[in-house]
């Protein structure tokens, strides 16, 4: 007589245990759904908040690039004296005090982006070294020749990081 007991008390614990697992289950997916609803609304306010931070130092950094870029530095940046080492050094604090100057923008654009900024920063004052340890290059003028006779046959490392920044802003976008 025990066993019958047992039986039919599994029997009737039996429906109440599985309607207990469902009503667990879709409680709990729907309170997932929920957090997922509630995170996906911050991440929106957050996005409306930050993209025009994003897309003010894509604009900043494109700024920076375009005054690195060999060509626009010859001409803003002028030389004081004949000495080639002197121009040299002063292109290079230049292109330094402009990368200090955006550093902090960083933060607002991807990994592979800066990476790209500074591989070009980096890119732009190796040319400028190289041209001035020509032979032939004796002054700040003919420094400033070598430098243009030598973006004349490839393009400048500063089209190259703009490239890429413009392929983040469009991914933003």
């Amino acid at each position: 007589m025990d066993n019958i007991n047992y039986l039919q008390l599994l029997f009737y614990l039996l429906p109440a245990i599985v309607v207990g697992f469902l009503a667990f289950y879709f409680i709990s997916s729907y309170f997932k759904e929920q957090e997922q609803k509630r995170m996906y609304s911050i991440r929106a306010k957050n996005r409306k908040h930050t993209l025009p931070l994003r897309f003010q130092a894509l604009e900043r950094l494109t700024l920076f690039l375009e005054r690195i870029d060999p060509g626009s530095l010859l001409l803003r940046v002028k030389p004081y004296n004949d000495n080639k080492n002197d121009y040299e050094n002063l292109l290079v604090q230049n292109i330094e005090k402009e990368y200090e100057h955006n550093i902090a923008q960083q933060i607002y654009v991807s990994n592979e982006c800066w990476n790209a900024i500074r591989a070009t920063k980096n890119a732009t004052i190796a040319l400028i070294r190289k041209a001035s340890m020509h032979q032939h290059v004796s002054t700040s003028d003919k420094l400033r020749e070598e430098i243009i006779s030598e973006l004349m046959d490839k393009a400048s490392p500063s089209q190259t990081g703009l490239a890429f920044v413009r392929r983040e802003a469009s991914d933003i976008w």
